[in-house]
């Protein structure tokens, strides 16, 4: 078997492997970057619905969900938004912001792919898809085999992502390899993903499939609670939308989900004016206000008071605000956009992203637990968590 020596092997031809083999190159570094996938960036491609939502003008690290909040900070402040728009604009790429700060490509995220591969191989890296990894071993340096070649390098860079969207060829390399070499794992679950009712929920609610409507989801445990004002979705199974999808990254099995179906709105107010009709009629033509007509009904129908009084009315209120249901679970991987959890923040340096336990192994972007919001977070983890490791590797 062949043997080349490099300096840094990337594994992973993704959005964090590639700027990392960007940065890394244009030091002067020897780079290979191996993906096991036919093509590099596939999931890249199909962000954004095919337009590639490659950052957030309000990324903070306050939006991201971490054993360790902190983490993200370092990596996040050396390359920012505007540094990767300042990438895009250079090559001519053309965008827009849509909403909340997410900026999409006007025209195809396959524009974004051809200014990672231009990017490159201006840096002179060697980039091999359709590569599978066979082992990895560290013998004063990382030997790593494939079916035709085989590598020795003084740095390895861990950029295979998650377990999301398996069908993309997503797999648990990246974390069976940090095991391999003595990392702990935080533990992985889907993240910005549907939720699935109960079966009983499913009967109330799930016949109103494609009603959409503006709420508050609240979900998490104390410390790391948090709530999105955005789209919810009826689904034939439960619930998404965005607010759903920001959501269930900090839920959890077994918890109640709370959502504000009227945010400030006051929608018994009507009902409680002088001489105001009080009857589930009247009830459904206020809550249709904030309800589409479908789901006003079914919701007055389901929480009808056995009177019209005001307490009762203020009970029917407090409802709207605060609806808690307790999902069955997710729709899994396949329909996750990201993985939550993964290579244990406390294993990595926060600057470099280099091992603390095996110098010279580095781990970035989705495999490390550091899960973004929606609406291009997770994008501006990778570049950023991809750069901090390329600038010393």
């Amino acid at each position: 078997m062949r043997t080349q020596k490099v300096d840094v092997v990337v594994l992973g031809a993704g959005a964090a492997g590639m700027m990392c083999a960007i940065e890394a190159g244009r030091r002067g570094r020897r780079v290979v970057l191996l993906d096991h996938a036919e093509r590099v960036g596939k999931k890249i491609l199909i962000s954004g619905g095919g337009r590639c939502n490659f950052t957030n003008i309000h990324c903070r690290p306050e939006n991201f969900l971490s054993e360790n909040p902190h983490f993200a900070k370092s990596a996040l402040a050396r390359f920012t938004p505007a540094d990767i728009i300042a990438l895009i604009e250079k090559h001519g790429i053309r965008y827009h912001e849509k909403t909340l700060g997410q900026l999409f490509c006007d025209r195809s995220s396959q524009d974004v792919v051809a200014m990672l591969q231009r990017e490159c191989a201006d840096a002179n890296v060697q980039t091999f898809v359709n590569t599978q990894v066979t082992s990895i071993i560290r013998d004063g340096h990382f030997r790593l085999e494939t079916s035709a070649t085989q590598y020795e390098a003084e740095a390895v860079v861990v950029a295979t992502g998650g377990l999301s969207i398996p069908k993309m060829g997503a797999t648990s390399f990246g974390y069976d390899l940090a095991e391999q070499f003595g990392l702990r794992i935080v533990p992985c679950r889907p993240g910005l993903v549907p939720l699935v009712f109960s079966a009983e929920d499913r009967e109330q609610w799930c016949d109103l499939a494609g009603v959409s409507a503006e709420v508050v989801a609240e979900a998490g445990a104390r410390r790391t609670r948090c709530s999105f004002r955005e789209k919810m979705l009826v689904t034939h199974r439960g619930l998404s939308g965005p607010a759903i999808l920001q959501a269930s990254s900090y839920w959890r099995p077994g918890e109640s989900l709370s959502l504000d179906l009227a945010p400030g709105v006051n929608v018994m107010a009507p009902l409680l004016a002088h001489n105001a009709r009080r009857d589930p009629a009247a009830a459904v033509l206020a809550t249709r206000a904030v309800l589409p007509s479908r789901m006003a009904e079914r919701w007055v129908a389901t929480h009808e008071p056995p009177d019209w009084t005001n307490a009762s009315l203020a009970t029917m209120e407090q409802q709207l605000h605060a609806w808690q249901i307790t999902p069955a679970g997710t729709e899994g991987y396949a329909k996750a956009e990201v993985t939550a959890g993964g290579v244990d923040t406390a294993e990595l340096d926060a600057k470099t992203m280099q091992s603390r336990k095996v110098p010279g192994l580095y781990f970035i972007g989705e495999v490390v637990d550091v899960t973004g919001w929606l609406g291009g977070y997770n994008f501006q983890w990778a570049w950023a968590s991809g750069v901090s490791a390329g600038q010393v590797v």
